[in-house]
């Protein structure tokens, strides 16, 4: 997944279903993949994650959404949460 960015990766995160897609230079392609593969939209968020730090970035355009998200950064302390434990869970 670093080939694209060399020291972070892209990830897209289903919070119902607990799977992760990651890799590419755009948050928007792993977004496709979940969806591709029966992710609802509203349990998408996404970030970027430093593997040499375990620093999580939740900056991304995909999360902005007006009746859920007013902001690229994930504001729900829960949902940053509940990201942080998957992607901790498969790349940390």
């Amino acid at each position: 997944m670093l080939l694209e960015l060399k020291f972070y990766i892209k990830v897209a995160v289903d919070i119902e279903r607990r799977i992760l897609a990651g890799g590419g230079e755009m948050h928007f392609y792993c977004e496709q993949v979940l969806l591709e593969n029966g992710s609802q939209q509203e349990d998408i968020r996404s970030r970027r994650f430093r593997p040499d730090t375990q620093r999580i970035i939740y900056e991304s355009m995909v999360n902005l959404r007006p009746r859920q998200n007013r902001s690229m950064e994930i504001i729900d302390v829960k949902i940053r949460e509940i990201v942080a434990e998957i992607i901790m869970e498969f790349l940390g």
